[in-house]
């Protein structure tokens, strides 16, 4: 699609005079010349250096540690591919396509790593030693939206884009929106919108629900859009409860499942909170259950592949959405399927889908701005329709910086094939479905200038 809506598109140019073709730097004004921005000072401005810096800090520890490694092997794996190593990966399917394989702009891609801890204070503290010291020109990275929404205020506040991770809050783009922040993750209300027909179907409109829900920003909105899917189906909420993140031992939150007349636990937790979570309600006997004439139902409305390795036989038979598998067959999955399969030894989750993507979107955007200056950048980025890296036609939305992909619903494989082959995938819910006006969830992206 056409980006001609900033001045870096005019920089190959040519005016006619006299019937000659004089080149537009020698008659336009500034702002009309190819890397002209480079003249305007910026913050981490790598200039004239051979090489450029990315941060990408990720929870090494905490509660999403496991998609926080498979996150940060993506990165590596993404910036060896933009510097023309190794077969490329994505950069062979994704269209349009502006990199070349020798870095970004010409300059070798280094990186620097940061533990979020799966703290919103740990992540700040993190993400702003890699501006001030590291002098990163973007940073990525993270598996909680509270860290997200902490990192993407951050780099509003600094001027340095914010190339969000895993987060699933309908608030980070939303209330808690910002010019400089952009997420490539599906978010709750798609996950509501997604699973409704398929737990329609599957079980029923007369259902009694019963949810515990993670204590943040994701847990929240995502407690919120699943009932508002669910009470749609005619589903009564029986009770409402907030857990803390990390809790470990879930016992005293379940045993009062058991005493609720509810027929379906909603899990709205995510990493080993799920995990443990999961586990023990099956310990329980929840399975095993009939209530109200009905078999007992659990569902996770987010799922990852790491996390139905870490609960192993419990995930089987469970509904949840997930934003990527590596099951899919378009060529851009599979091309860093086989990537990812080669440098590690085992397919990639959708946390380094997610991160791998992202990773080539904002360098990508670099090369067609010609510059690294973030307000050039950013308006590469919006509105942006691509192709070719999994999930259909893809948009970055201008309007909320969200993303619109399909959207996986998946089941937990009963019979799986190998150790990986967990998630088996029900519908591929097109993203015309979740086109949603950004106004329903409020928030101002703010200046483009800071």
């Amino acid at each position: 699609m056409s980006n001609s809506k900033n001045g870096s598109s005019c920089s190959r140019r040519t005016v006619l005079k006299s019937g000659a073709a004089i080149t537009a730097a020698s008659t336009m004004p500034m702002f009309y010349v190819k890397d002209a921005w480079a003249a305007k000072d910026f913050r981490n401005n790598p200039g004239n250096a051979s090489t450029v810096k990315f941060g990408f800090n990720v929870p090494q520890s905490g509660p999403y540690a496991d998609e926080g490694a498979d996150e940060l092997r993506a990165y590596k794996l993404a910036v060896k591919h933009l510097n023309g190593e190794g077969d490329g990966g994505m950069l062979n399917t994704m269209k349009p396509l502006s990199l070349k394989g020798n870095g970004v702009l010409g300059k070798k891609v280094e990186y620097v790593t940061g533990d979020t801890q799966t703290k919103s204070d740990a992540a700040r503290a993190s993400a702003k030693r890699m501006i001030e010291k590291d002098r990163v020109v973007m940073y990525s990275g993270g598996s909680s939206s509270g860290v997200a929404i902490a990192q993407q205020s951050l780099a509003q506040e600094m001027g340095v884009i914010f190339m969000c991770g895993l987060t699933h809050s309908n608030d980070t783009t939303g209330k808690d929106k910002r010019r400089y922040g952009f997420r490539h993750f599906f978010n709750a209300y798609m996950s509501g919108v997604a699973l409704g027909p398929v737990l329609e179907k599957e079980y029923g409109k007369e259902r009694r629900a019963y949810h515990l829900t993670a204590d943040y920003t994701w847990g929240w909105t995502q407690e919120e859009s699943i009932k508002n899917t669910t009470e749609g189906l005619g589903w009564e909420t029986v009770k409402t409860v907030k857990t803390p993140v990390g809790a470990g031992d879930f016992s005293q939150y379940i045993t009062p499942v058991l005493n609720s007349g509810a027929d379906v636990l909603i899990l709205n937790h995510y990493g080993k909170d799920m995990i443990n979570s999961l586990t023990q309600a099956i310990q329980f006997g929840l399975r095993d259950k009939q209530v109200n004439g009905k078999d007992f139902q659990i569902v996770v409305p987010l799922f990852s592949r790491l996390m139905a390795q870490g609960a192993g036989e419990n995930i089987k038979g469970i509904l949840g959405s997930t934003g990527w598998n590596w099951a899919l067959s378009d060529a851009g999955s599979q091309a860093f399927v086989k990537s990812f399969g080669q440098e590690y030894g085992f397919p990639p989750s959708q946390a380094a889908h997610t991160c791998y993507v992202q990773t080539l979107l904002y360098a990508n955007a670099c090369e067609m701005a010609g510059t690294f200056y973030p307000p050039e950048v950013i308006k590469q980025l919006e509105d942006f329709e691509f192709d070719g890296m999994g999930n259909g036609k893809t948009l970055y939305r201008g309007a909320d910086h969200q993303c619109f992909k399909d959207v996986l619903v998946v089941r937990g494989n009963q019979n799986p094939s190998s150790q990986f082959d967990l998630l088996e995938i029900v519908q591929e819910v097109p993203r015309s479905k979740f086109e949603y006006d950004p106004a329903i969830f409020g928030g101002e992206l703010g200046p483009y200038e800071v």
